[in-house]
């Protein structure tokens, strides 16, 4: 009952997804929307005014976008937006720059309303005037790209991103990388996107710093999806050094597993279950997988049957049966038995029963192997019936039945597979019972 190099790696193909969920950056109000404050766009204007021809935000218009924000300030969205609408009927009369602070107001209002379809129109409407702040139109462009994340349309984070870039000329944040990478991450586009999250990554390493845990999370979902599982053990082992998490932990020993280094799995494994890092069924039975398949077969059957015992493994045939199964590796036959017989007694199929009757005949009680054996049979759904018939034709032949003991190996025969080995019985148990029988005589 060895195990494939891949089989103790249980979680593998549910980890990078579910932690890459949860990486993704949802932008807040605070940090998404540009000029939120009317004051500070009027103050900001004076000084676009003295490098670049931008019109001015006049004090009417200032007033009336002020009155509009303080009532959505002040929760009163309905008449925040109606206050907006007064302003928009006399939009004839605005010049580019008071338009483009209207629709901005549009868009943050929206916003909070968690509209992101109209927030995003709106905000569309700021950037397509022509005589606006470059600043507001850098900040704004940035904050649709975020926009347009929230909303998941990839497609328009990418634009909206060229669009910034066409227009940036201050070196590129942190947040531009991270962006362009989980945009790329959600477009399937993983090569792209190992680009941009490698740079967040090499940016921070840098300057001296750690790289936040959920960077270290996309790219190394981005590896495994590319299936370079080399890259996921360096990430992997860089995240378990930095933030040691039981489950950084966990998948750390997998992937040991998966890149065939099976001697540090086990190392990792072993000591993550000796900090008190295993505590759900999964990562215990990864565990004793990996005890078995390094022929730790003992422990394997051990860490299993603690977990039974305490409540974390259920209580049914598959896990009696491991344990059972783990005892008979270890050398440990008469140990196997009674979980052979939980596991029998929890499953409708015969094949447990089966299990039990050979080691009985291995332990020699010979009328609990036949009686485990009859069980097996009269249950069913056996994958290699005759494996029953043997066992049953063996414990009766020690139990000096021979002409049932015949019976049972003739019903063996009848299958491929221990049709030999039946043959041979047959011809051993009849001269058995006619030398049996000769001596009886002698006695007489």
């Amino acid at each position: 009952m060895k195990l494939s190099p891949t089989a103790k790696f249980l979680k593998l193909t549910l980890f990078c997804t579910a932690a890459v969920s949860t990486s993704i950056v949802t932008p807040s109000a605070l940090s998404l929307i540009p000029g939120l404050n009317v004051a500070t766009a009027y103050a900001e204007q004076e000084q676009e005014q003295k490098t670049k021809r931008v019109p001015a935000l006049r004090e009417k218009v200032y007033s009336q976008l002020a009155r509009a924000q303080k009532l959505a300030d002040d929760g009163d969205v309905k008449a925040g937006l109606e206050a907006l609408d007064s302003i928009q009927e006399r939009a004839s009369s605005m010049n580019s720059y008071e338009i483009a602070m209207m629709h901005n107001f549009y868009g943050f209002i929206y916003y909070n309303e968690n509209d992101l379809p109209k927030a995003i129109a709106s905000f569309e409407k700021v950037v397509a005037e022509e005589a606006i702040p470059e600043s507001l139109r850098l900040s704004t462009t940035f904050s649709l790209a975020q926009l347009a994340m929230a909303n998941s349309d990839y497609t328009k984070v990418i634009a909206f991103l060229d669009d910034w870039d066409t227009i940036n000329t201050k070196p590129k944040t942190e947040g531009y990388y991270l962006l362009r990478a989980q945009t790329y991450y959600q477009l399937k586009d993983y090569k792209k996107g190992l680009e941009y999250i490698s740079q967040v990554i090499a940016l921070s390493d840098s300057e001296g710093k750690a790289p936040k845990e959920n960077w270290l999370v996309l790219q190394r979902a981005m590896y495994y999806s590319l299936n370079q599982t080399d890259k996921v053990v360096d990430v992997l082992e860089r995240m378990v050094k930095l933030y040691n998490k039981p489950e950084y932990w966990v998948q750390l020993s997998g992937m040991y597993g998966e890149t065939g280094q099976e001697k540090q799995q086990l190392a990792v494994i072993e000591a993550a279950y000796q900090q008190g890092f295993l505590t759900s069924k999964s990562d215990l039975r990864q565990l004793a997988q990996v005890y078995l398949y390094n022929g730790l077969a003992f422990k394997a059957a051990d860490v299993m049957s603690d977990a039974i015992e305490k409540g974390i493994a259920e209580q049914n045939a598959k896990n009696y049966a491991f344990v059972a199964e783990a005892m008979i590796q270890a050398k440990e036959d008469e140990k196997s038995i009674k979980y052979f017989v939980k596991a029998a007694d929890l499953s409708p199929s015969g094949k447990y029963d089966q299990r039990l009757a050979e080691v009985y005949v291995n332990t020699e009680q010979y009328e609990e192997a036949a009686d485990a054996a009859r069980k097996a049979l009269n249950k069913g759904s056996l994958d290699f019936e005759s494996n029953a018939f043997v066992a049953l034709g063996m414990a009766q032949y020690n139990l000096q039945n021979f002409d049932a003991s015949i019976l049972a190996f003739e019903q063996a025969e009848k299958h491929k597979k221990s049709q030999r080995l039946a043959q041979q019985w047959i011809k051993y148990v009849k001269r058995e019972k006619v030398h049996a029988e000769t001596l009886r005589t002698a006695l007489l």
